[in-house]
């Protein structure tokens, strides 16, 4: 069996010797690293070697990056257009150096970036230390004059500084870890695999019981349908029952938003129209947030009113989008009917008492309380995650 494939990007000459260290640490492992000065990659000769690199972190698991004293290669134009600078521009704050002004090393993180590939960024302390200084006269006209004594050519100051400042603000994925020695690397990497790997252990385990309870349900479900049916002989009452069925998860839903029978049976207005009356203005999948483990959230979908408090619900995004149609389809049917299928799933809407809870704190105050997390600038769960959310996740 194939084992993780690590791909190890850093400037070679001055850490070859770290470099070397590392190599014998992910073997340990069991793990395959994947570095260029050991011959890992495959250099096709009608490319060149960058791009060679570059195409090579895609067939990799996860990528450790090591920023130290030296910038290192500028990539050829052939290995900058392997990239979309464009897009991945777009998720951070940070901006990235010209495209002329990107080192090789600078281009295989962004690759693993635009592959979606995890990354592990570690930064020399000195090197950090000396960013901070930059970080606080970046916007001095003669910051070029500051000696940054951790980096070798001080021409190459701002690109390194700057590359960082675009891994650290990324809105996803962007943690930093400082290093002093390959001890500390070690470390570091040993607690993040086995927490990460626990992690995936532990939704994989939630996944298969979530299954379970799903087709336990299904099939109670399927059982009562029939039973409910076939004991109904008029066509009306029939029709009816199969609406009670047809439009429960709905009808739940909208319970739980707090609709009156009256107002569901006389509506008119579209599904998203809907949740506007409710003051809703935003729906968000709640696993694709950075949250911190500390929120009290239980659900798979946020939504946001437009006074930033919000609901939690259970339901996963693409169920309550899909729930359009269902409305669409509910409306059709005449007055009477609506009201006898609100009426009698309001008698038994137990399960909307679980669906939804509604969080009177603004939404960015109760999911980030965490100061690594918060800027002072910009706390503003609309601006920082929410924009983002695709043209079908829109109200």
């Amino acid at each position: 069996m194939a084992g993780i494939k690590v791909f190890v990007s850093s400037t070679c000459y001055d850490l070859s010797m770290l470099r070397s260290e590392l190599r014998d640490f992910i073997l340990s492992m069991g793990y395959e690293p994947v570095m260029s000065d050991y011959m890992d990659v495959l250099y096709d000769p009608r490319e060149h070697t960058h791009t060679s690199c570059i195409d090579e972190v895609s067939n990799c698991d996860m990528l450790i990056v090591i920023i130290g004293s030296r910038f290192g290669g500028k990539g050829v134009p052939e290995s900058v257009s392997r990239i979309d600078i464009n897009s991945l521009e777009e998720l951070s704050k940070g901006k990235l150096p010209k495209d002329e002004n990107l080192s090789i090393t600078q281009l295989e993180v962004l690759k693993a970036i635009q592959d979606g590939i995890p990354v592990y960024t570690f930064i020399e302390q000195s090197v950090y230390s000396n960013h901070s200084v930059y970080e606080k006269n970046k916007d001095n006209p003669n910051v070029k004059d500051i000696l940054f004594p951790a980096i070798e050519k001080q021409e190459t100051a701002e690109f390194i500084f700057s590359f960082i400042d675009f891994i650290r603000l990324r809105s996803v994925g962007n943690p930093i870890f400082q290093f002093s020695r390959i001890q500390d690397i070690e470390n570091t990497l040993k607690r993040q695999w086995a927490s990460y790997f626990q992690k995936l252990l532990s939704e994989q385990k939630y996944r298969a019981a979530e299954e379970k309870r799903i087709d336990f349900l299904n099939n109670q479900l399927e059982d009562l349908k029939a039973a409910v049916l076939s004991s109904i002989g008029n066509a009306n009452q029939k029709e009816i029952a199969r609406s009670v069925i047809k439009y429960r998860r709905l009808t739940d839903f909208l319970f739980s938003l707090k609709y009156e029978i009256n107002e569901l049976a006389a509506s008119d207005l579209s599904f998203d129209k809907l949740l506007n009356s409710k003051d809703i203005v935003k729906i968000t999948d709640a696993r694709k947030l950075d949250l911190d483990r500390e929120s009290r959230i239980y659900g798979r979908t946020l939504l946001v009113k437009s006074d930033h408090t919000f609901y939690d619900c259970r339901m996963p995004t693409d169920a309550i989008l899909d729930l359009r149609n269902e409305w669409d389809s509910f409306k059709k049917l005449d007055k009477e009917s609506k009201e006898i299928v609100l009426e009698t799933l309001f008698d038994n809407q137990r399960s909307s008492m679980w669906l939804m809870h509604y969080h009177a704190e603004i939404i960015d105050e109760y999911l980030y309380k965490s100061p690594s997390i918060l800027s002072d600038s910009d706390i503003n769960v609309f601006d920082r995650y929410i924009k983002n959310l695709s043209n079908e996740d829109q109200l």
